[in-house]
This record gives structure tokens, C-alpha cells and sequence, in this order.
């Protein structure tokens, strides 16, 4: 059985690559491998690694489960910064004997610019199959919505809207929570990620096919962020109500709307008493 290695980052939820997997899939003796270099953020003072790191898991998590949806199990894991150095360690790893290796368009693509197909073919010996794969022309194979919240991330307004959401579309919707993280780190970054996994567990609960991140302690940096991260429909913000929000009182909604081409919405939780964990 051949062990064929995918690497794939911006382009993951693209129809091309989707697409060339299926075929590979239908051709039989195969299994998948899947790595996603790390990509550096544009936006904010301070890079946090593990933020860094957390966008590019959540890429391996999403095409995770929508290519089980597909009955493809796929194996996957996040990689070098480096797309050269993450593909020959996931090479050697998982004892590729093939590549599928999908990138933007030549206009748009740095890894094209960097001849990472023909450095990769020549280094590893293994036969290299490219896959262009324009998102911005033909689009992705399931929706993706970016949830932007943290004290209210387990809201009934929030996943009640989530589940409407979904309930909604034709194609499958699959759910991006960035939940910033308090500045500092130690426990403040432990509770975080304890916060962002009860979380996710209760939109799975809910039906919701989800993955998260922790982001920028500033929301408007952790947002625009994970939009460089991710090619999404929509964004989703939660908030408590202005009196109570630090968010609504720093213009967050407005600057994003002004910063993004693409649908911004508001949903505000209640009382605290509404709010789960």
C-alpha cells in the first residue's frame, strides 16, 4: 500500500485538491498523509508562537474531519515553517512514496516562487503531483465561518445562531472559534486553552463540526489574523452587551467592517447567568 504524503496550507479546502485526493483514493492501495507548514502572521507587534502554531492545526483538524465525511482517514500533523523542510521531515516520517503537493496560482503562490515542486521531485526521488488550486476562482467544498469570542463562546444566543447557520446551508459548514488569549502567558494561557476545549466541545455537542485557536490577546489582531489563516464566508463576533463589553466599547465591529470585504455579524449573549462553564 503506498503511503502518499499531501501538503497543502492556504489551498487545503480547496475543490482541486479535494478532487485530486478523491481520485488517488478511488485509484485503491493508498493511504493519506497530511502536512501544513506554519505561516507567519502579518498583523500585531508580538507574534505568539503558539497562535502561530494553533492556525495551522486547526487547518489539519478541519481537512481531518471533512475528509471522513469524504471516507478518506487521513493522518496529519503541522510542519516546519519552512514548506521544503516540513514536506522531507514528513517524508521521512510517514515513508512517503508519493507527493501531492497543492499551492495558489503562480501569480499568488510563494512557494511556486521558491520552485518548491522541482526541489522537492529532485531531493526526494519520489514522484511530485502539483495541484493548483485558485479559492479565490472556484471557491471551497464547505463553507467556513470564523467565530471571534472568548466569555462568550458557550452563549445559547451563540450556538443557537451557529446551529441556525448550519441547519441553513446546502454544503457543510464548518466552524473556525478564535478565542483571544489574556496577555501574559503561564496560567493565563493554560486557561485559555481549557476554556477554548469546553468550548468546542459544546458545539460538537450541538452538531457543529468546529475546531479552534487561541489568538492575540486584541481581538481585532487575532481576527485579521486567522482571515489570512483561513479563506471564510463569514465572520461571527459574541459579545455581551455594550455595557459589558470592552470589545463593543473599542469599536471592534466597525473595524472590522472596515478592514474585511466580507460579512460581519454581531450576536449578543445574555446575562451571565445564560452563559455555560
Amino acid at each position: 500500500m503506498a503511503n502518499v504524503l499531501v501538503v497543502a496550507n492556504e489551498t487545503i479546502g480547496g475543490r482541486a485538491l479535494l478532487e485530486a485526493v478523491r481520485e488517488r483514493a478511488a485509484s485503491g492501495d493508498a493511504r493519506f498523509f497530511l502536512v501544513v507548514p506554519q505561516n507567519r502572521p502579518r498583523h500585531g507587534a508580538v507574534i505568539y508562537d503558539e497562535a502561530v502554531r494553533d492556525a495551522a492545526q486547526v487547518r489539519v483538524e478541519l481537512a481531518r474531519q471533512f475528509m471522513a465525511q469524504e471516507g478518506i482517514d487521513v493522518t496529519g500533523d503541522v510542519g516546519d515553517p519552512d514548506p521544503f523542510a516540513a514536506t522531507m521531515d514528513a517524508i521521512g516520517q510517514y515513508s512517503a512514496d508519493e507527493v501531492i503537493l497543492s499551492t495558489h496560482p503562480a501569480s499568488r503562490s510563494g512557494w511556486l516562487r521558491r520552485d518548491l515542486v522541482d526541489r522537492i521531485a529532485d531531493a526526494s526521488g519520489l514522484p511530485v503531483q502539483h495541484i493548483v488550486t485558485d479559492i479565490q476562482k472556484d471557491g471551497q467544498t464547505f463553507n467556513v465561518t470564523l467565530v471571534v469570542a472568548n466569555q462568550t463562546a458557550e452563549s445559547e444566543q451563540l450556538i443557537a445562531r451557529l446551529r441556525e447557520k448550519a441547519e441553513a446551508s446546502e454544503d457543510p459548514d464548518l466552524f473556525v472559534v478564535v478565542m483571544p488569549q489574556s496577555s501574559g502567558a503561564g496560567e493565563a494561557t493554560v486557561e485559555a486553552r481549557r476554556h477554548l476545549r469546553h468550548t468546542l466541545a459544546s458545539m460538537r455537542s450541538a452538531g457543529l463540526l468546529c475546531s479552534g485557536m487561541i489568538g492575540d490577546p486584541d481581538p481585532y489582531t487575532a481576527t485579521m489574523n486567522a482571515l489570512q489563516a483561513f479563506h471564510v464566508g463569514d465572520v461571527v463576533v459574541s459579545t455581551f452587551p455594550p455595557a459589558r463589553s470592552a470589545w463593543l466599547r473599542g469599536d471592534l465591529l466597525a473595524r472590522l467592517r472596515e478592514s474585511t470585504p466580507v460579512q460581519v455579524e454581531h450576536v449578543m449573549a445574555g446575562d451571565r447567568a445564560e452563559v455555560a462553564g
